[in-house]
């Protein structure tokens, strides 16, 4: 019997944000600038009591060697090594503004290397890098320090120096094992390679393997996209990560060069996402949450079963609510109560470097309103329930009082056994749980003033 049916998500699935943020970064403005991030920057050093916790850290490395269609990421497409030397000349300088002001030898307990491609870099430039963050930050024992690899672009030699380099997690890029599938979007990657390279990676020693899927791309059937189900639960990785394709070609011109007579309808896609909830589950992966799951003995699922889950810009983590500093072109951070965006072009993100100035060109101060927003919305997009005594005693506010009109709005969503509603508390339902988004954009005031959600996409 289906978890969830076709018919079920096809009623309570919206187009929404997925909160890794709150507010949700398209409310970014250009009137925070470099300024509001120094500003951000000196709280973090004279606000903490006691010992500070530690950064989280998160790269963009841009480079691709070829493009794949469906992508809407910020990539440069080249075969050019030589220009990821020159990357690595700003990262520092980037760095070397965050130790004026934070001081050398920062705690930090995550990192994580996104792109892009970030194995587009050599081993001598992965060993370039590493060592210029040690210069600067202290990598605590235990932390969790992921990459993003590209199948296509290592072996198992790579892998190994990504190992030496006090890597723990990998994440690869898989999208869907079918050769036509991998044909249409350009990115042709041989099942038997990702395989050994997993394989590789378990003889190694990495603590968690991540799998990405795409459903909804050119030629998938629910029937293909079943047989790449199968072959990923023989592969069998600790974590697996199922987003929805969002076909948007007026934003992002990859996409341009896919076909739209051959993505399959919506009815396809809501039957891919139930037959994958389905066979995911059956697998006996956890449902940790969106687009999330992960094997019980995964630290995600310990973290779900004992409500220690978090949500930052990667999505769910087993990582504490932790400042983030993000490097590279149109990294997105938060430091305090701040969100911040580097420029979005090498160009732009070198100048301001050369002028000895943070590339920061937008952002976001968060108010009163939007952090005690935010506190609830991540209280049930991670935990599923929320105490309204724990908001009343944290910002000395009548909860009911308050949120009244968003109560009012639940009683609806518990009549349809997507939450349950009593005197001191909100709980989300095991249903409820596949459309938590829905329950958690109740409470944002942004997308409750502006009821235009076609910048957003469904979860199918």
């Amino acid at each position: 019997m289906s978890v969830i049916t076709p018919e079920l998500l096809v009623r309570f699935d919206v187009p929404g944000p997925r909160y890794t943020s709150y507010p949700t970064a398209d409310r970014f403005v250009d009137a925070f600038g470099e300024a509001d991030y120094i500003q951000a920057l000196a709280h973090r050093q004279t606000g903490a009591v006691g010992k500070q916790p530690p950064l989280s850290l998160y790269l963009h490395i841009p480079f691709c060697e070829s493009l794949c269609y469906y992508c809407a990421c910020n990539k440069i497409i080249t075969k050019h090594k030589e220009q990821a030397a020159t990357y690595l000349h700003y990262l520092n300088k980037e760095l070397a503004l965050h130790t004026r002001h934070l001081g050398r030898g920062q705690a930090v307990s995550q990192l994580h290397l996104g792109g892009g491609t970030p194995t587009f870099l050599s081993d001598a430039q992965l060993r370039q890098l590493m060592a210029m963050l040690r210069e600067h930050f202290a990598f605590v024992p235990g932390g969790e320090y992921s990459v993003e690899v590209d199948p296509r672009t290592v072996d198992e030699s790579r892998l190994a120096v990504l190992a030496e380099l006090g890597f723990n997690r990998l994440s690869l890029g898989v999208q869907d094992f079918d050769p036509d599938v991998q044909k249409a979007v350009h990115r042709i990657q041989p099942a038997e390679q990702v395989f050994q390279l997993v394989a590789a990676a378990r003889r190694l020693g990495f603590e968690s393997v991540n799998v990405d899927l795409i459903y909804g791309l050119p030629l998938q059937t629910p029937e293909s996209f079943e047989r790449t189900l199968a072959q990923v639960n023989q592969l069998r990785p600790d974590r697996i990560a199922l987003y929805a394709y969002a076909h948007l070609p007026e934003r992002f011109k990859p996409q341009r060069r896919i076909h739209a007579h051959e993505l399959p309808s919506a009815a396809g896609k809501v039957a891919m996402l139930s037959r994958s909830l389905d066979a995911l589950t059956d697998a006996g992966y956890v449902y940790i949450g969106m687009d999330h799951f992960a094997l019980p003995e995964d630290s995600l699922s310990v973290a779900k079963r004992q409500g220690r889950l978090h949500r930052n810009f990667q999505g769910y983590s087993t990582q504490a609510d932790c400042d983030l500093i993000a490097l590279g072109v149109s990294s997105i951070g938060r430091v305090g109560a701040t969100y911040s965006q580097n420029a979005k072009t090498m160009a732009e993100y070198a100048d301001l470097l050369d002028q000895g100035r943070f590339p920061v060109v937008r952002g976001l101060s968060l108010t009163r309103d939007d952090l005690i927003r935010r506190s609830i919305i991540m209280a049930l997009m991670c935990q599923g329930h929320l105490q309204y005594e724990s908001i009343n005693l944290a910002w000395l506010v009548d909860f009911k009082t308050v949120f009244d009109a968003e109560l009012r709005q639940l009683e609806a969503m518990q009549s349809q056994g997507l939450v349950q509603l009593s005197d001191s508390g909100i709980q989300v339902t095991p249903m409820g749980w596949f459309f938590v988004r829905g329950v958690a954009m109740v409470f944002d005031r942004y997308v409750q003033k502006d009821r235009d959600r076609s910048r957003f996409s469904k979860i199918i």
